[in-house]
């Protein structure tokens, strides 16, 4: 049996790298990669389409649907590589993977949102031509990242453009750092519980 399951986690961590490629893929759509790309579109697209039916995971025109559907992925390949491993495993251990997972999927969103934020922040202070394409598409992200972060942290105040910036970046990266430590303690915790 153990032989089985860490069969199946060696063929979970092969697909896992044909949909990164296929996903990668798709930022590139508009070039031609003939037989290659209908080889993965027919056998990713199916699992890949399964997540993306669920309307909470795209934000405009952000789809986060590929990072759940690797996230799941992820997370089953974890416990059957464990089961294969130790040829046991408890719910704690399930437990902790999923936050991890979980945790995976969060930590890229805020850290997309940083980057994107200080991206900004370095426009606005160079005062960069923000009419170039690069630049509206950061300021497309970068809006309601802001709006949301600044309704919080300062209602019903007008407050100028660069202290939103700079607030909704330390805010960002002060909500990263407490979840890290969150998460990190109670996976830790949960991983030695005996359940």
């Amino acid at each position: 049996m153990v032989h089985l399951v860490n069969i199946v986690s060696g063929i979970l961590s092969v697909y896992m790298l044909l949909l990164c490629i296929r996903i990668f893929l798709t930022w590139f759509s508009g070039m031609a990669f003939g037989g290659p790309m209908v080889f993965l579109q027919s056998i990713c697209d199916p699992y890949l389409n399964w997540f993306r039916r669920f309307r909470f995971l795209r934000k405009g025109p952000m789809d986060f649907s590929p990072l759940a559907a690797l996230a799941v992925l992820s997370l089953v390949r974890g416990i059957l590589g464990t089961w294969g491993a130790q040829g046991r495993i408890s719910l704690a251990l399930v437990l902790a993977m999923i936050i991890s997972a979980l945790w995976s999927i969060v930590s890229w969103v805020l850290g997309f949102c940083i980057i994107v934020l200080i991206l900004r922040l370095i426009a606005f202070a160079g005062n960069v031509n923000i009419y170039s394409p690069f630049w509206r598409l950061v300021d497309f992200i970068a809006e309601p990242i802001l709006y949301n972060i600044c309704r919080i942290i300062f209602p019903m105040r007008i407050v100028s453009y660069l202290p939103r910036i700079i607030v909704s970046i330390v805010a960002l990266v002060l909500v990263f750092a407490a979840l890290w430590i969150a998460v990190g303690l109670g996976t830790m915790l949960l991983r030695f519980m005996p359940i």
